[in-house]
């Protein structure tokens, strides 16, 4: 029997041909298969395009602000986030904002559909936030990836006139800079009332340096400000910077150098991720370290509150590493007490002394309280009758006086004795 005649024998055998057949079909389901998840590869990879974006980015917020109000708004799978914000009337508004649910959800965009997938990895957490770690992945049909950068455009501009007129304030938290509370109203800079000439000299000075990088670049100088604000407390050193953040449309980034487990790398590493435009200040740095011309006693007693060093310091403020396109603000009570290296032309730039009331700023000050045709003579007897006294009175102490006369003129011109014994 030949080779031919003994599979011609095999094909006659009905379970041979049962086997063999089923053995086709497989094969053939599997080619198929193999065919479809490779066709369907190259789709996505060719006509498909993916945005993934993390938690810890920037844009993780804004993003699904965005999908809400702009996006999925008939998505019946939401998540909730309640804030609250005092209004004008001195209430508190509670706000609700809905936001997708972990899940998938669709919309459609400039006459795309879009595939929106929330995701949380429970046995992950964002060690800096300390919440279960997320993505939002965006896939949509096309290779235009213009369309993803002007979602991501219209979603900031979103969060920008949801905080328009606010100041933002920030704190360190680990290794990042977080949000501090809900966005302030914007302070008025004609509210804090200082010597004649003080403010206005550092608001000038401040934005002719943001209007200004191009000059640092072409003579290679660092871009970066520094300011020292010096004087009694109570004077407005830290309110007066409020108001001028509020005035450049700047946040506040709050550093507290006697924080206990700051150490030289994480200032470092803090300065340099400062959110942008935003005005760094470390408050009462007297507090934070003793002059190195001090007793060396004392200097171990200072050295003993926290892990960052002054020479650390000064190379975060002045140092190779040290960062650029920086406005740093500090305040003290006490110049003195300051090492002449930490205060020196490079790393404070401009000094300003903010004291005790002069009469031009009792005046403003009575004047801003208290409105009316008459309030400009009562201005001029209030700042002799206090002056008379020949005792030193801060702005923080006449604010409180007013206060305590709201409503009456007369009361504060007679009762000018009163504004030391109320503090």
């Amino acid at each position: 029997m030949t080779l031919i005649d003994y599979f011609a024998s095999l094909s006659d055998n009905p379970y041979f041909g049962a086997g063999f057949g089923l053995f086709g079909l497989g094969a053939g389901a599997a080619v198929l298969r193999k065919c479809f998840q490779g066709s369907l590869i190259l789709f996505r990879r060719h006509y498909m395009i993916t945005l993934e974006v993390p938690c810890r980015d920037k844009s993780y917020q804004w993003l699904l602000q965005w999908i809400t109000e702009k996006g999925a708004r008939q998505t019946q799978h939401l998540s909730v986030e309640t804030s609250f914000e005092q209004k004008d009337t001195g209430q508190i508004k509670t706000t609700y904002d809905f936001i997708p649910s972990v899940g998938t959800h669709f919309f459609r965009y400039g006459g795309t559909w879009i595939r929106v997938e929330r995701t949380r990895e429970q046995q992950t957490l964002d060690l800096h936030m300390g919440v279960p770690w997320e993505t939002v992945t965006l896939t949509a049909f096309g290779r235009d990836k213009h369309m993803y950068f002007s979602i991501l455009e219209e979603a900031r501009q979103m969060a920008l006139r949801k905080h328009e007129g606010k100041t933002i304030m920030y704190t360190a938290m680990g290794s990042e800079w977080r949000q501090f509370g809900h966005p302030r109203k914007r302070r008025p800079i004609q509210s804090v009332v200082l010597d004649t000439g003080v403010a206005e000299r550092i608001l000038y000075d401040v934005k002719e340096f943001i209007a200004n990088p191009g000059w640092y670049s072409d003579r290679g100088i660092p871009y970066r400000r520094g300011y020292l604000l010096h004087g009694p407390p109570g004077c407005g050193k830290s309110s007066f910077i409020t108001a001028l953040a509020g005035e450049l449309e700047f946040g506040i980034c709050v550093l507290n150098l006697s924080e206990r487990g700051l150490t030289d790398d994480r200032l470092n590493h803090l300065l340099s991720v400062a959110p942008q435009q935003s005005i760094i200040l470390l408050e009462d740095v007297d507090a934070a370290f003793a002059s190195r011309e001090e007793n060396a006693q004392v200097k171990a007693a200072y050295e003993g509150l926290n892990r960052v060093t002054f020479s650390g310091l000064l190379n975060c403020l002045d140092g190779v590493a040290s960062t650029e396109a920086r406005i740093l603000f500090m305040t003290t009570n006490y110049i003195d007490r300051l090492d002449p290296a930490l205060i020196r032309p490079g790393r404070v730039d401009v000094k300003e002394f903010i004291g005790y009331c002069s009469r031009e700023q009792l005046e403003l000050m009575f004047l801003r309280f208290y409105r009316g045709e008459e309030s400009a003579t009562l201005a001029s007897s209030f700042a002799n009758s206090v002056l008379k006294f020949k005792k030193p009175v801060s702005p923080a102490q006449i604010q409180g006086y007013f206060m305590f006369h709201k409503e009456n003129k007369e009361e504060v011109l007679t009762n000018v004795d009163k504004i030391w014994t109320l503090s």
